[in-house]
Order: C-alpha cells, then sequence, then structure tokens
C-alpha cells in the first residue's frame, strides 16, 4: 500500500518526512506563529527566551520564512528585545538579525534588518490606540479596589505593570500574572475576565465617538471562535483552565488570515516581480471572511506558481457546549486558508501542529500520544471529528522539538 503523503495525513509524527521537505523544497513559503512555537509560553512576556540558534536559522530560509503573530515586534515587550537579549547572552550582538514578516495581527511589518512599517494604519487610530494601555490600568486599578482584602495597595503598581502591555498597535490586558496570583478563587477572576471584556466594548464604544467607529477590533486569547455577528467569544475560566487572559484591542483587518495574502503577495513578488495584489495591498485591505479571501486567492494567484506552504501554530480549539462545537484559536483561520489555498492549488500545503501545554499556562490541552501496530501516533487531539481544519504534523515535544528540526533544516537546506 502507498504511504500517504504528509498533506494527506493527520497529526503525523513522521519529522524525518517533515525535515526533507523543508530542506529540499525551493518553491518553500513557512509561515510560522511566535509564542509557543519557536519559544516557550509564559505568564508575564518580559521573561521569554529565544535560541540564538534558532534565529540564525531562520536566515538560511530567506525569502522563505516569515512569522505571523498577534504579538508586536517592537516596544518593550516586542519579540524585538528577546531576539537582542539572546545574541547579547553569547556576546553576539553583531551577529543580531530579526524575525521577518507581519505582527499585531498583520498590520506591523517588519524587515529582518529591523525596518518597520504599519501599512494602512492611520496617523489618529495610533493616537488612539496610544491611550489605551492607561485606560487598562486604571480599570485593574479599579477592579483592585473592589476586592483591596484581595489585592494590598502595595502589590498593585507590579501588577499592573506585569499585566498592561503597552504595544503600540495592539495595546493588551494580559492576565496571566493575575491568574496566577488569584489562585482557586475562580469567581473573582471570572469577574475580571468580564471587567476586561467590558472595558474593551467600551472602548470601542469610546473610539466610535472619536469618528474612529470602523477602526477597531477585539482579539481574546484564546477563544471559543465567533458568534454570528463575527465578534470573537471569550472563554470563561474553569477550574482546570483559565480560559481567555489575553485581551487584544487591535486595528480592523489586523487578522493573521488576511496576514497571509500580504505575505503571498510578497513571495510572489519577490520571485516573479509582480505583485500579483499591487504593491501596496495590505492587511486591512483584505475581506473579512474565509470564502472571500480563498476566492481573492484564486482570482489572482498563478496556481502553477503557488509555493508550498507550511503555516505552523499553537493556538486552535474546540469545545462543545451541549450539541454546539465552538472552534476558535488565533492560529485556527489562517490555518485553515493555508489549508484551503493548498487544496485549491494543489501545492501540498501543509498545517503544523505545536503543542505547547508544557509552558507555564494552564489553557493549553496536550495532545495524547499511544501505540498503535508498533508505531506511535496521536491517539487525541485538539479538534473535534467534523473540525474542517485537518492537522498534517504534530510536534507534541512542542517549541524545543519543532526548533531543532527547524534548525536542521536549514543546515541541510545551506549544505552544512
Amino acid at each position: 500500500m502507498t504511504a500517504l503523503l504528509l498533506h494527506d495525513q493527520h497529526y503525523s509524527l513522521d519529522h524525518e518526512a517533515f525535515l526533507s521537505t523543508l530542506s529540499n523544497t525551493e518553491n518553500l513559503l513557512i509561515i510560522q506563529d511566535l509564542d509557543g512555537v519557536c519559544m516557550g509560553l509564559v505568564k508575564d512576556p518580559l521573561t521569554r527566551k529565544i535560541d540564538p540558534g534558532y534565529i540564525r536559522a531562520t536566515r538560511k530560509f530567506k525569502d522563505h520564512f516569515f512569522v505571523l503573530t498577534n504579538g508586536e515586534h517592537e516596544g518593550r515587550r516586542g519579540v524585538n528585545r528577546i531576539v537582542e537579549r539572546a545574541f547579547r547572552n553569547v556576546e553576539a550582538k553583531d551577529e543580531t538579525s530579526y524575525l521577518p514578516g507581519l505582527a499585531a495581527g498583520g498590520v506591523q511589518w517588519q524587515t529582518d534588518n529591523g525596518q518597520i512599517s504599519h501599512p494602512g494604519v492611520s496617523q489618529a487610530e495610533l493616537d488612539f490606540l496610544g491611550t489605551v494601555p492607561d485606560l487598562i490600568g486604571q480599570c485593574l486599578g479599579q477592579f483592585f479596589t473592589k476586592y483591596a482584602d484581595i489585592f494590598p495597595a502595595e502589590l498593585q503598581p507590579e501588577l499592573i505593570h506585569a499585566s498592561v502591555l503597552d504595544n503600540l498597535v495592539s495595546p493588551t490586558a494580559n492576565l496571566n500574572v493575575l491568574a496566577e496570583y488569584l489562585g482557586d478563587r475562580l469567581e473573582i477572576y471570572q469577574d475580571l475576565q468580564r471587567t476586561m471584556e467590558t472595558l474593551m466594548n467600551d472602548l470601542l464604544e469610546k473610539a466610535g465617538q472619536q469618528g474612529l467607529d470602523n477602526s477597531f477590533f477585539v482579539h481574546y486569547a484564546p477563544n471559543l471562535g465567533r458568534n454570528n455577528v463575527g465578534k470573537e467569544i471569550v472563554r470563561f475560566a474553569t477550574a482546570k483552565d483559565s480560559g481567555t487572559t489575553d485581551f487584544q484591542f487591535m486595528v480592523r483587518g489586523a487578522v493573521k488570515e488576511a496576514g497571509v495574502l500580504v505575505l503571498l503577495n510578497y513571495y510572489y513578488a519577490q520571485r516573479t516581480g509582480h505583485y500579483p495584489l499591487g504593491e501596496t495591498f495590505n492587511a486591512r485591505q483584505a475581506p473579512q471572511n474565509h470564502e472571500e479571501l480563498l476566492q481573492l486567492v484564486q482570482d489572482n494567484f498563478d496556481p502553477q506558481l503557488m509555493p508550498l506552504i507550511v503555516g505552523v501554530g499553537d493556538t486552535v480549539t474546540s469545545h462543545t457546549e451541549g450539541d454546539q462545537v465552538r472552534r476558535g484559536g488565533s492560529d485556527r483561520l489562517f490555518l485553515q486558508l493555508v489549508q484551503d489555498i493548498g487544496k485549491w492549488a494543489k501545492s501540498g500545503n501543509l498545517v503544523v501542529y505545536i503543542d505547547s501545554s508544557q509552558g507555564e499556562l494552564k489553557n493549553r490541552i496536550p495532545l495524547k500520544l499511544g501505540t498503535i501496530n508498533d508505531q506511535t501516533q496521536v491517539i487525541e487531539g485538539i479538534t473535534d471529528p467534523a473540525d474542517p481544519l485537518q492537522i498534517n504534523v504534530a510536534f507534541p515535544g512542542g517549541f524545543e522539538q519543532y526548533t531543532a528540526l527547524f534548525q536542521q533544516a536549514a543546515a541541510d537546506r545551506s549544505g552544512t
């Protein structure tokens, strides 16, 4: 019986075949998330660490590798600071290079030498976003006052500092530290989640009053998918699951699936000299639903030139509520688009899942492995049987297992 090709497999652990694909495919486009994929998930983003060997490896995939993240490149909490610390620690600052691609959901572009721009974002929008971190901090301060017996005054500044991510175009309330601090006080933590949800809605209303009513949206991570009007659904905590920890106020159109089209447009231009969607196309110009995004690809991109796209992420959820299945996760829709482009173009695209449950957060469900016919296989994944998203390759060992293979592929690809 003929062995299935990787793009026809489900939760494959055939890492040798995946290594060969990365090493030997000339027309290759890797689109990769960051947190949980190439570095561990931590409660405080300021403590994130990245392996300089992995950064070096990305250089060998130049023009074939791009990141796509809801975090940001720049700023005090940006990934660039993590990269700089990594090289400083090995006394090789002159080697420092940055991760090329899209951040802030797709509206912050960076080259590998650290040049940053925000295509499609207006100064008025940037000005409003600049006010959001302080408003998050004020809201947290009021919440702490409500529970003054739990949040001593002397601890409040430190907790606010850890929880307010003052990102330039995606200011965020990150509740990881507070979830740990509250421990088993589930009702109070759920109240905190509801308070942050209310704040985000209030911010949208405030923006509208300033003539920016179509400028922003709220991203919840992780989430329970979207409701019938397209808004993401908060995943409230349970005794075993901290649920939604990131409440991100983002620029409308800054969604990862739109970023796939931006990167694909750029990739075609580098190889052919022609931008299928125009040289100035950005994420904010992309359609807002899956079918229209896929149609835009079909109408403008030559399938004969389509690269083998490898989408890599770690945040995919499937949650059953009675007879209803809620499918979410901040990587889901971009991985789904990668998958469906591959089916249309017959390009063999791969969806790769990194198990990030070994990190400090407790809102990730681990893959379960078992032995069938003397072979280790994934016997329980993170999607449901009817899920249209099919994970082709899985890394149960997490980011360390994936980045080790990535570095090997880079070495093989460069012939060293």
